[in-house]
């Protein structure tokens, strides 16, 4: 446990966290909607500084990210919690835990969480020759204070910080954050804020306006949208993500993910391949120079082509790279477009 910077005093004891976009006002002894943000006697505390539930170590495609330092390893690490709560979630053991019970401690989480400081992560990437951190599992803006620490640390000692997010951060962690964030996967779950209410608990447009922002500041980003039968794969709205992702970037790379039954969604039949072969074309056809497609091996429909002659640059099974053809780091080895690829 440690003391929260993201948040404002109120009277009564009462704090405004300013970590995402909910902006939750919390009582004394509450917790905010994430469920591990909470107001000690007028001060807000974050009570999984240090703790994370699940590390590992990943292929950078895992996230997904197609177009960051590919071919490489990130060490991977989440807490519980979550600002969102999805009715989809693939990790919901973990992001929904404190919301399934009254008090926090009942989860037994002291009993379950590895300890990890820090400075204790940045050194184990440095000795293991590890190129990357990933906050990732579960939503990193509500464990912001801990994951700066650590991107901080990183930062000078030339590791990478990348982000898997839903998006919905605050501006004012935004711009903590920025300085130290090298790239972003963003999950843009649908198109449409009924959505976004009903089934996410949230609101789409924070996470349309961080999009572009992010994109403006030059950090790498990438987003991913979960194909749900019924609920997000019209073609109308598939139209209109590639349509505003292209709107900000044709190179914007844009992950097609398949749906598996989970959670609260266990009555909904997994997403069709043809659904994301749909999606796929959708996207190419509005003007989206890289889609790809997830949860689905195929290696057509995950590979990298260049825009200008179609040669296959980077032929990809799942999350291994099986094949890298770019030249000079990022250029097609046939006519010598850029890809933009950071290595």
């Amino acid at each position: 446990m440690k003391k929260a910077t993201l948040y404002e005093k109120l009277g009564n004891n009462k704090v405004r966290c300013l970590a995402c976009a909910h902006q939750c006002l919390i009582n004394d002894g509450q917790v905010g909607l994430c469920g591990v943000r909470q107001n000690k006697g007028g001060e807000l505390y974050l009570l999984v500084y240090g703790k994370p539930i699940s590390v590992n170590v990943e292929p950078i495609e895992k996230k997904p990210l197609f177009h960051f330092l590919p071919g490489q390893k990130a060490f991977s690490l989440g807490t519980i919690g979550c600002n969102f709560g999805c009715d989809f979630c693939q990790n919901w053991e973990i992001s929904q835990l404190p919301k399934t019970i009254d008090k926090i401690k009942e989860t037994g989480y002291e009993m379950q969480h590895e300890s990890w400081p820090p400075e204790a992560i940045v050194e184990h990437c440095l000795d293991s020759n590890i190129p990357m951190i990933a906050y990732t599992y579960n939503e990193p803006t509500i464990w912001t204070e801990y994951a700066y620490d650590i991107m901080k640390l990183a930062k000078e000692k030339g590791i990478k910080n990348v982000w898997v997010s839903n998006g919905f951060m605050s501006n004012k962690t935004l711009e903590l954050i920025s300085p130290y964030l090298d790239a972003i996967n963003i999950d843009l779950k649908s198109f449409s804020d009924n959505f976004y209410q009903k089934i996410c608990k949230a609101h789409i447009e924070p996470v349309k306006e961080n999009i572009k922002k992010i994109w403006k500041k030059g950090i790498w980003i990438e987003v991913t949208s979960l194909i749900i039968p019924g609920k997000n794969d019209s073609n109308q709205e598939l139209k209109q993500i590639a349509g505003f992702l292209k709107s900000i970037s044709p190179d914007l790379p844009w992950h097609i993910s398949a749906f598996y039954p989970a959670y609260k969604m266990k009555d909904i039949p997994p997403t069709p391949k043809e659904s994301l072969i749909r999606a796929y074309q959708t996207g190419k056809e509005t003007g989206l120079r890289y889609v790809y497609t997830g949860n689905i091996p195929d290696a057509n429909y995950e590979s990298t082509y260049c825009p200008k002659c179609n040669t296959k640059l980077i032929t990809r099974q799942g999350t291994k790279v099986i094949n890298n053809l770019l030249i000079n780091n990022n250029q097609c080895f046939q006519c010598k477009e850029k890809i933009p690829i950071i290595y």
